[in-house]
């Protein structure tokens, strides 16, 4: 407990650290002193705001603090959903968008952006997609979250939910293909960078931050059982778990947090898939720790992108997606080329 404790009390302090840092950063930049007096509204001697003051205020509150919540909170789901989609599947390389939510959600979204419709209603399509496809992968694949012994063990009803998401996610690809194929080209770049992952367009992160509260209040209950279901069904079962009703809980909260996240910033790879894998390097594989700890450095990762994402060739910016996958490839291909044979 102690060690949890003090491995989560430094993920949060270079959490806090990198938070600070991207609300000072960017093309304009701003001393920690002005920070501070936009963050918590000094004013000057005088006992006004001055214009210097207005403005660092304009730009810490309405563009950068939103988006390094927004970061933080994405990171976090993604993280967390990668961690629990390993233990459901058992595959190590299981990430968050392995069962199609996020085809589904970029469906809805592209379809919201194709009709030049509001940012609001591009964010309700990219949820109703993904929650769309949550629920024909929990229907098509039922027998296997809740019955899993019926199919032959837990390996075996792992393999057909990863099939099930695999399919749906080859169908959705193409009707994203096709969107794409009949889009005017001056909605090309805004569906692209959707599509790789953007941040620059989020003005709203309670969203996000919400569903990884709820996440993380459902989840860590679940941890021992995790730890349980990680020796076999067989084992777990045998020791009191309701293995149906630990599987169907973690698919859901799973793609609760998928969900949530591509709504708020689009596709954003490599996260969920690397973060648990550097942890579980790091600290071990028990869920106690993992999960949080596996949200806490997600979060901190995806921040640290985006900051390098809106600075790399300031002015302009590039896909916070981009950014991950750069950082990801060679970090994976690390972690693979470490792994005993």
């Amino acid at each position: 407990m102690r060690r949890a404790l003090a491995v989560c009390t430094l993920l949060a302090g270079a959490a806090v650290a990198v938070f600070l840092l991207s609300l000072a950063v960017g093309s304009v930049g701003l001393s920690p002193s002005e920070v501070w007096h936009a963050l918590f509204g000094l004013t000057d001697v005088s006992g006004k705001h001055g214009a210097a003051d207005q403005t660092a205020a304009a730009i810490v509150r309405e563009l950068r603090l939103p988006r390094a919540a927004a970061a933080f909170a994405c990171g976090g789901l993604l993280a967390l959903s990668g961690a629990l989609m390993q233990v459901l599947l058992r595959n190590p390389l299981a990430e968050p968008y392995v069962l199609g939510v996020s085809g589904g959600a970029a469906t809805g979204a592209l379809l919201a952006m194709l009709t030049l419709a509001p940012l609001w209603t591009v964010q309700a399509g990219a949820a109703g997609g993904a929650l769309m496809s949550m629920v024909l992968v929990a229907t098509l694949a039922r027998r296997d979250l809740l019955h899993p012994q019926v199919q032959g063990g837990h390996h075996e009803a792992g393999s057909r939910l990863l099939l099930t998401g695999v399919i749906l996610a080859a169908g959705w690809g193409a009707v994203i293909t096709l969107i794409l194929s009949i889009a005017p080209e001056a909605r090309l770049r805004g569906m692209l960078f959707w599509l790789t992952g953007d941040l620059g367009g989020t003005a709203s992160y309670g969203l996000a931050l919400g569903t990884l509260v709820l996440a993380l209040l459902l989840t860590l209950p679940m941890a021992r059982a995790l730890n349980v279901m990680l020796l076999g069904e067989t084992v777990a079962r045998s020791l009191g778990v309701r293995v149906g009703r630990l599987r169907l809980s973690a698919y859901l909260v799973a793609s609760l947090a998928i969900a949530a996240s591509i709504t708020t910033a689009g596709s954003i790879g490599f996260v969920g898939l690397v973060v648990p894998h550097l942890v579980r390097l790091a600290w071990g594989n028990d869920q106690r720790l993992l999960l949080p700890a596996a949200t806490l450095l997600g979060g901190t990762l995806l921040m640290a992108a985006d900051l390098i994402a809106r600075t790399a060739i300031a002015p302009a910016q590039l896909p916070v997606g981009v950014i991950t996958a750069l950082l990801g490839v060679p970090t994976f291909l690390f972690l693979l080329l470490r792994r005993p044979r």
